[in-house]
């Protein structure tokens, strides 16, 4: 009679450890997301259209979400820049650069809006030059782009970083030893590898966007229909005593950012398994 063992668990103490996170996720996500949910099903039909279909509201849902997009894209190409040449190259001052890359990390989001208004402001250090081509940057929808750029780009960067120092440089020499091109090379070999991480890096630089609030409120203005966006407008109805608005609202950009988030994590799924074969 054969006796069969049963393998140990790869971490020590997983039950726990499964436990803990659960409990820990609980207490952090799902009781706070189930509130909000809850909350807002207490209401009527009207009442919750009526709190979200306003045109004001409408406005500041364009402005989040395009100006999210923008901030996240402009970061997937110039995040991958970053990190191409941080990880390719020597030059002095290097580990400067790469822990300044951090900055938006360490710094409070209010001084950084405080920091962007100085720079972009028609009297700031770089507002005045732009002001002479006729390029107004604070308090317009160009400002909360430039803010949420600003917030976005280490996602980007950190997450490709870590793929290109893995990236087996044999592939590439292989690649023109067999005639191709630098052009082919990085369209054939290099991007399907890092097409993941763009994608990883693409969707934390969106979903940190469209929930930022201190750094956009300073370099907006905050004029309605305009430069308001959805966060503060939240904000507003919460110190109003209009919960009802505030959960409505924040159900809307809860979704959408989970609508978003599932098809950005389903075009990772199908370049993993694209470019596998």
């Amino acid at each position: 009679m054969l006796l069969f063992k049963k393998q140990p668990n790869v971490l020590p103490g997983f039950n726990l450890t499964l436990g803990f996170s659960l409990l820990y996720l609980t207490f952090i996500f799902f009781i706070p997301v189930g509130g909000l949910l809850l909350y807002t099903s207490l209401m009527s039909w009207e009442e919750f259209w009526r709190a979200i279909s306003h045109p004001q509201v409408v406005a500041s849902y364009r402005l989040s979400f395009f100006a999210s997009l923008i901030g996240a894209g402009i970061n997937l190409v110039f995040g991958a820049l970053v990190a191409w040449v941080l990880v390719r190259y020597t030059f002095p001052g290097k580990r400067v650069v790469d822990a300044l890359i951090d900055l938006p990390f360490a710094l409070p989001t209010a001084v950084a809006g405080i920091a962007l208004v100085t720079l972009y402001a028609s009297t700031g250090w770089v507002g005045q030059y732009l002001e002479v081509f006729g390029i107004r940057v604070a308090y317009t929808q160009l400002g909360v782009v430039v803010a949420l750029t600003y917030i976005g780009l280490p996602f980007v960067v950190r997450t490709v970083q870590p793929v290109l120092e893995d990236f087996e440089s044999e592939l590439e020499e292989a690649s023109a030893a067999l005639g191709a091109s630098r052009l082919t090379t990085l369209r054939r070999v290099i991007f399907p590898t890092l097409l993941p991480a763009l994608l990883t890096g693409f969707s934390l630089a969106f979903a940190r966007a469209l929930g930022e609030y201190g750094s956009v409120v300073f370099i907006s203005g905050n004029l309605p229909y305009l430069t308001e966006i959805t966060p503060l407008l939240i904000v507003a109805k919460t110190e109003q005593y209009d919960y009802n608005g505030a959960a409505a609202i924040g159900t809307v950009m809860l979704l959408a950012a989970f609508a978003l988030l599932i098809i950005i994590n389903a075009l990772q799924w199908w370049s993993s398994r694209r470019f596998a074969h």
